[in-house]
């Protein structure tokens, strides 16, 4: 399930590397491909898709960092503010390998392989 372009947009206007895969043409890509972009690129994905971290707990790889998000408001502003959370808190571990659950009640880190 992809997440909103204008999540995309500001992680640009902060000056983050990112892109959205509907800005690739690739919005029908499958998860397993998804990861290997993500993989190739150094990447982290960001979804609301729950497979991601079950994909990444049976592949036993230490990347790429996955953040799913479990949020009952899905909202890109309410996105973002777990987002600059994350990015505050853990931005040194997202490039060693994890996968992290967010909700609203807390943000779960597991070291990626699982």
């Amino acid at each position: 399930m992809p997440m909103s372009a204008k999540i995309v947009d500001w992680l640009r206007e902060t000056g983050h590397d990112a892109v959205h895969l509907h800005d690739e043409g690739l919005d029908r890509l499958s998860d397993e491909k998804i990861l290997e972009k993500t993989r190739r690129e150094q990447r982290v994905v960001l979804t609301h898709d729950l497979d991601f971290g079950d994909l990444m707990a049976l592949s036993q790889r230490e990347g790429p960092s996955v953040i799913i998000f479990r949020l009952q408001d899905m909202r890109p502003i309410t996105v973002q503010i777990y987002l600059v959370e994350i990015l505050n808190h853990h931005s040194d571990v997202l490039e060693q390998g994890i996968v992290a659950s967010v909700s609203e009640r807390r943000i779960r880190v597991r070291h990626l392989p699982i």
